[in-house]
């Protein structure tokens, strides 16, 4: 606050008042903005500096999944240099899994499946980004197009859970063991669908 302020200072007294030609300045621009890069024009224009500040929060959301939310790289409890980078790398390494199951589940989360479409429509990078017309149907609705409960991600991986595999001994004269797995819910089945992968026997 003090750049707004002119003081005046003397042996015998002490005044301030306010410096309204500065604050004139810093009033016109309120609500603006100056987003400056290195790279040159002619590989970077000024719409995709834009864009690429506006992604920003993509890699903010991501540290956010690193440290706490999800993977929860921390606190880390390993002293050696080398431990510690193996255990960021296999936190990155979860991170990249997790990236690619949530672009291969995106039918089933309120993730917007047609955001690039939706992002061609936008008229200038400074508004709001838009959501699809079907991602719209699934935030209204909180259904899938077939009918489904749309997830998050932690929702879906926490219904996931609850699939188990669960070895049965058989009594008798010539008792053996085999392992049978819960039946999984219609929404456990699209997940698998869409993962490419099943529950294994």
């Amino acid at each position: 606050m003090g750049k707004h302020f002119l003081l005046e200072i003397t042996e015998e007294s002490f005044g301030y008042r306010r410096d309204e030609g500065k604050i004139a300045a810093e009033a016109s621009l309120d609500g603006l903005y100056v987003i400056r890069t290195s790279v040159a024009s002619e590989s970077l224009s000024a719409e995709r500096t834009v864009g690429a500040y506006k992604e920003l929060s993509k890699v903010e959301r991501a540290f956010r999944s690193l440290k706490t939310v999800d993977l929860k790289v921390r606190p880390i409890y390993h002293w050696l240099e080398d431990r510690v980078r193996a255990h960021v790398f296999l936190c990155m390494l979860a991170y990249y899994v997790e990236w690619h199951m949530r672009q291969k589940l995106k039918p089933i989360l309120f993730e917007d499946e047609q955001r690039a479409a939706a992002e061609s429509l936008r008229p200038p990078i400074v508004a709001p980004a838009p959501r699809s017309e079907l991602a719209q149907r699934k935030d209204e609705s909180k259904r899938t197009a077939d009918g489904l409960p749309v997830q998050s991600f932690q929702s879906l991986l926490a219904d996931l859970a609850t699939l188990a595999k669960n070895l049965v001994r058989a009594s008798g004269p010539n008792p053996s063991e085999f392992y049978m797995l819960t039946n999984p819910t219609d929404l456990q089945r699209r997940a698998f669908e869409l993962l490419g992968v099943g529950p294994s026997p």
